[in-house]
This record gives C-alpha cells, sequence and structure tokens, in this order.
C-alpha cells in the first residue's frame, strides 16, 4: 500500500505528522520512537517570540551593563559577531534530531508580531530544519484595531520570515477571520508553502474556590476534526499553498477523510498523548485497512477526491446543508414523547 504524500516540497512516508508538542518532541528518544512508528516528518515544538525577545534583552542588558561608567569594558566580550545569540538548546535540538531521524524535521517559530525575532528562522535554516512552521498565535483585544490591520499582520510576518529563508514556510491560523476565504488567498499570494488549519486557542478556566483564572488544557475530540475537514473543502483546488490539517485527528477515517477533502497531510497530538506514541501505528494500519477493503492502492488516488470543487453536491459544505442538518437530529427525548403521545392516542 503506497501511503506517500507532498507537504511542503517534501516527500513523506505517510501523511501522519506529529505536531508541535514538548512532550512528543523535546525528547531525542520521543523523536526516534515517532518515526519508528510511522511518522512521515515531526513538527518540533515551538519556540517562541518572548523568548527571543528576552534572551535579546538580557544579552543588551549584560553587554551595557556598567559601561557608563568604564567604557573599555565592552573589549572583555566578544564582537558582536561571534556572540551566539538566541536560544542555543532549541537549535541544537534542531541538529542533533536531523542526525537521529531520516525523515523531515519541521521547527515551529511561534509568534504574534513582525519584528527582529524573525531572524531566528535563518537560524532555524542553518541548523538544518526541513521547513518551518510558522505558528501566528495571536487573540486581537484592541478595539481600534480593524481586521484588515489584523490579515496584515499574519502577512507581514509571513513575508518578513519568507525574507529570512529559502526553506519551504508553512503557516498554521486560526479560523478566526471574517472571510477565511480571502485570507487563505491571501497567504497563498504572499508566498505560503502551506496552510495548518487550524490553531486550537486554549481557553482559560475560572477557579470558583480561588477566584482566580487559570490555564485548562483540554485534548481534542474528533468533533474538531469537521471544522478544517469544512475549510481544506472549499480550499482545495483554489489555491497553490499545501493543506494541512489539525485538531481532532484520532484515527486511520479520519486521515482518510481529510486527504479525500484535500489534505496533504495531518497533524496528530491529542491522540498520541492520550494512548502513547505507538497509537501511530494503529491509525496507519486503520487506514491500510480500509484502502484496501476499498481497493484504494495509494494516497493520492483519493487526494481531492471529495473537495468542493469536485464533489457531486459542492453544497455541502456550505449554507444550503444548514437547515438539512438540524432537520436531521432527533433527539432521544422527543422521540420517547413522540412515541408515547402515539400510544397514548392509540389507546
Amino acid at each position: 500500500m503506497n501511503l506517500t504524500t507532498t507537504y511542503l516540497n517534501l516527500n513523506l512516508r505517510s501523511p501522519l505528522i506529529p505536531s508541535a508538542c514538548a512532550l512528543l518532541s523535546e525528547d531525542l528518544d520521543n523523536i526516534r520512537r515517532l518515526e519508528d512508528a510511522g511518522a512521515g516528518a515531526i513538527v518540533l515544538h515551538s519556540l517562541f517570540e518572548e523568548q527571543l525577545i528576552q534572551e535579546r534583552y538580557e544579552l543588551h542588558h549584560h553587554l551595557t551593563y556598567g559601561t557608563e561608567s568604564f567604557a573599555e569594558s565592552l573589549t572583555y566580550f566578544p564582537e558582536p559577531d561571534t556572540f551566539h545569540i538566541g536560544p542555543e538548546l532549541y537549535l541544537e535540538h534542531i541538529r542533533q534530531a536531523k542526525e537521529s531521524v531520516d525523515i523531515p524535521i519541521i521547527a515551529s517559530l511561534n509568534g504574534y508580531t513582525s519584528g527582529g525575532w524573525v531572524e531566528y528562522a535563518w537560524l532555524m535554516q542553518q541548523a538544518g530544519a526541513d521547513a518551518i512552521e510558522l505558528n501566528v498565535y495571536t487573540i486581537p483585544t484592541d478595539m481600534h484595531l480593524s481586521g484588515t490591520e489584523v490579515e496584515q499582520n499574519y502577512l507581514e510576518i509571513l513575508q518578513d520570515v519568507k525574507a529570512e529563508v529559502t526553506i519551504p514556510i508553512a503557516i498554521k491560523l486560526s479560523p478566526f477571520f471574517s472571510n477565511m476565504a480571502n485570507m487563505a488567498k491571501q497567504l497563498d499570494e504572499a508566498g505560503a508553502d502551506a496552510l495548518v488549519l487550524f490553531n486550537r486557542f486554549y481557553q482559560p478556566d475560572i477557579d470558583l474556590e480561588n477566584l482566580s483564572v487559570y490555564p485548562h488544557l483540554i485534548l481534542s475530540t474528533p468533533h474538531a476534526m469537521r471544522l478544517p475537514m469544512r475549510w481544506i473543502a472549499i480550499l482545495s483546488g483554489r489555491i497553490h499553498s499545501d493543506l494541512a490539517a489539525t485538531s481532532g485527528v484520532q484515527t486511520g477515517q479520519d486521515v482518510l477523510k481529510l486527504m479525500m477533502v484535500g489534505a496533504k497531510a495531518t497533524q496528530v497530538c491529542s491522540a498520541l498523548l492520550r494512548h502513547g506514541i505507538s497509537h501511530l501505528r494503529v491509525i496507519e494500519q486503520e487506514m491500510v485497512s480500509w484502502m484496501e477493503a476499498h481497493e484504494y492502492e495509494s494516497i493520492q488516488q483519493m487526494q481531492g477526491s471529495l473537495s468542493q470543487i469536485h464533489c457531486a453536491d459542492p453544497s455541502a459544505f456550505e449554507r444550503a446543508q444548514y437547515m438539512k442538518a438540524i432537520q436531521s437530529y432527533k433527539a432521544d427525548w422527543a422521540i420517547n414523547a413522540s412515541a408515547q403521545a402515539d400510544a397514548i392516542a392509540y389507546h
């Protein structure tokens, strides 16, 4: 069975990609285990804009502290071009990951503003990353900031990173745009090699006993897959950027559905955190079993076959199905009430 796919100009043995998560990729042994379990590529945990800004601030502080009194003190430090700036551990992790496995390693750069921190994309490339996933994690709260300005921020970050590197760039998006289709088109035209749909913003919770706000991570469920599946189906064949799905992928059938609507890759995280890294083999075997039973010989054979432009009922992905979906649902209590009413009427 041929499970190979292409994503970010990379040839992958399968579309299964563990997504950015420290629990999965911070340890080199886990990276090796992910390869052994069948991963097509691995997205490393993220390097955050805040880390890079803090690193640069601390360097500036140590280089300049006391120089107003002793100007010659600057000579005690290396020249700027030989001073290693930035989270070296992350860059070294890229190097070691590349030496440890044969599958592509995708670095993750997480930020929300356009600025000098994107220069670290070049360092990631130098460290050996095969591609970079740009995770723009921002929740606009400024009431004076327009939707157009929010979109422009995404485009500027992408363009800044593209100017630093020659390796492929994926951009991980949230679904919260007034016109997702137009935003995807703009990013495609700005040079995004892939769009990863969708980012999950972790929502805070309230501790009623301590009257405090605290972070509460909830792993994704299969229902979360519906949103990326719908938008990949709509965008497939309409933009040049590759499309990858993330959030809610739990089974081999989930992966196959996403392939059929046009995804080139599917990212997996919650399922591996629940069941362990070896669950990747289970997902792959479910894919193979279904494909054999339905006489599919390859992933490429099915990719995009049920995207909106190829679907027998294109309206299935739009508003036309809204009323049908509502009317198709039958609540158990309503069914029981109807049965009881019929029984009373009969007697």
